[in-house]
């Protein structure tokens, strides 16, 4: 069959896109996720636990102090942010600039609706010791909306943070809540923040390919601001390696299944500071949606809910009243330092040991909180995924490698994408098609899955239910009809949720970030690559010719304006307006 498909210039109802959003499609392009691998090293401390001094808390009329010998947390009280961790004779690894700017805080983006927005650090009112031992100390810096001036998030806020004997740092959760009959609103992000000692971590890592050095938090303020204020082109640098590069921090998102540990290193004392978030279940969005890791500052995060790569479809919204509770971790802040291999991949392979470790001790059966549920009070789900497609063959085939997961009940097959209220549990299927979904907290789910390979996504028509003793749901045999009417004539890439095998352009020498260069699969994270697109398609758009033209030479990886002559191919958006 012969025939062309034209690319097309879409209305402004298309377009109402940010520029960060481009990176949507390309940031599914594939990228190695940090592979958990055994240490091969001793560490001090060896792995989660070493011998040590019991958990001791001493608390004051502004801190509260835990120490357990091999870290020390300082806490404001009651406030609850992070002043100080004290580590292999460092007093602080964070830097701490108050009474506006802490080593570590939780905070949330939010407006009434039809008003400014604001990015509000939670400052807790209320401290309270809830585990006291030799073995653990859990305090609780809460949080109330009602007893709050109302120009404040309305939200019930209560920070945990959990150290234990032995373990070379701290857990750290957050359980959020709106009563019922609550004040409108709607918040665009949830994250803890975290912010290494300027002077000391200069070495970023965030999965086995992501690891470098990376440009001081000065060269950002003399640089030059490009099309969005997080890109900028570093003009002058300390280290003269960096000049002339532009720094983003969306270039080192990684997909939230790929989003386990990152961290940064010290040279000087050897150490490695690590973020942990060992479950998926409390971050938004599903697997494949990415989300800010590390970046220039030194900054660490913790992303819990946010619009990054999605847009508006991703903010919670709160109406009439509707209550919410959600637990948010907890999240393992790690510290390390290995002898005699002091160097950067000793610290990154423990690192990525100790991330092992949290993974399967997930859920944790040491925290206090009636909100978090320990295995016992879980259910599973399992069964096996088949996929109907006669051309791919005859009888349904079992679905290998699919990725399948529970989220709350949607109207839509893709509506787990868009889930910012509930949890999300998600597994891949075995080569026959075999799943387990562990460790589902009680409620009701939708069953949602893709397979690599098979067009569309699948969800399942029955509503699951984990009770609230938890319990095993088997669901034997579940098959998928993919949306087909005959044979394919042709197509245009794979259905895999990635742009990968589609055309990536070289960056404009002038916005290179040279870490890139030579890496292939992260080619799509350089900056300004939608300004390529008119450069290199001046008069019109892409025509594809079906049986001609090859996808991965011929077709453009995303979805982007063209601007002509004179002006832009639309009008009033953000995009519209950005420099060429």
């Amino acid at each position: 069959m012969e025939g062309k498909l034209i690319w097309w210039s879409p209305s402004p109802s298309w377009l109402m896109l940010s520029t960060l959003c481009l990176l949507l499609c390309a940031a599914q392009l594939q990228t190695s996720s940090a592979t958990v691998a055994a240490a091969g090293t001793v560490p001090i401390p060896a792995g989660n636990v070493v011998p040590s001094a019991g958990v001791k808390l001493t608390s004051g009329k502004d801190e509260a102090m835990i120490d357990n010998g091999i870290i020390q947390l300082t806490l404001t009280n009651p406030g609850g942010f992070v002043r100080a961790l004290k580590y292999q004779g460092v007093e602080n690894v964070l830097e701490t600039h108050e009474p506006d700017d802490f080593g570590g805080y939780f905070d949330v983006s939010w407006d009434h609706p039809g008003g400014e927005g604001k990015t509000e650090q939670v400052v807790g009112t209320k401290f309270t010791v809830i585990t006291e031992t030799e073995d653990q100390v859990e305090l609780s810096f809460s949080s109330s909306w009602a007893a709050s001036p109302k120009d404040l998030v309305p939200l019930n806020v209560d920070k945990r943070f959990i150290v234990q004997k032995g373990v070379s740092g701290f857990y750290w959760y957050v359980i959020v809540e709106r009563l019922k009959g609550w004040p409108d609103v709607n918040m665009d992000q949830h994250r803890m923040v975290f912010r290494p000692k300027i002077t000391m971590f200069k070495y970023m890592a965030v999965s086995d390919e992501i690891q470098k050095m990376m440009p001081a938090y000065k060269d950002r303020e003399t640089g030059e601001k490009l099309a969005y204020p997080e890109a900028v082109l570093l003009t002058t640098a300390i280290e003269p390696e960096f000049k002339d590069q532009v720094d983003d921090k969306y270039q080192y998102s990684m997909e939230i299944k790929d989003h386990k540990l990152k961290g940064w290193i010290s040279d000087d004392p050897k150490i490695g500071f690590w973020v942990i978030s060992p479950s998926e279940e409390y971050i938004a969005g599903g697997p494949n949606k990415p989300e800010l890791t590390c970046h220039c500052g030194p900054i660490c995060l913790a992303m819990f809910t946010s619009v990054h790569y999605s847009g508006l479809d991703m903010v919670t919204e709160y109406r009439n009243g509707e209550p919410w509770k959600k637990v948010f971790g907890p999240v393992m802040v790690y510290l390390n330092s290995i002898v005699p291999s002091n160097d950067h991949a000793a610290l990154w392979q423990d690192a990525k040991a100790q991330m092992e470790k949290e993974v399967q001790n997930w859920p944790y059966n040491f925290v206090a909180s009636a909100d978090y549920l320990p295995a016992a009070k879980r259910g599973s789900v399992s069964g096996q995924l088949l996929v109907d497609d006669k051309v791919l063959s005859p009888t349904p085939k079992e679905a290998c490698t699919a990725y399948v997961g529970l989220a709350l009940p949607g109207t839509t097959e893709v509506a787990f994408q868009f889930d910012v209220k509930g949890y999300q549990f998600w597994t891949q299927t075995d080569p026959k098609g075999n799943f387990v979904i562990k460790n589902v907290i009680p409620g009701d789910y939708n069953l949602y899955g893709w397979v690599p390979g098979v067009v569309g996504t699948f969800k399942h028509p029955d509503l699951i239910t984990i009770q609230p003793a938890g319990n095993e749901v088997k669901l034997g045999p579940v098959t998928y009809k993919a949306p087909r009417n005959g044979p394919t004539l042709w197509e245009i890439g794979i259905p895999d949720r990635s742009a990968a095998e589609f055309f990536v352009p070289d960056p404009d020498p002038k916005f290179v970030n040279k870490f890139f260069v030579d890496k292939p699969n992260d080619k799509y994270r350089q900056y300004g690559l939608w300004l390529r697109y008119p450069e290199l398609y001046p008069k019109s758009d892409l025509v594809f010719d079906i049986g001609v033209s090859n996808y991965s030479k011929d077709w453009f990886f995303a979805h982007v304006l063209r601007r002509t002559r004179n002006k832009y191919i639309c009008k009033n958006t953000f995009l519209c307006q950005l420099p060429l």
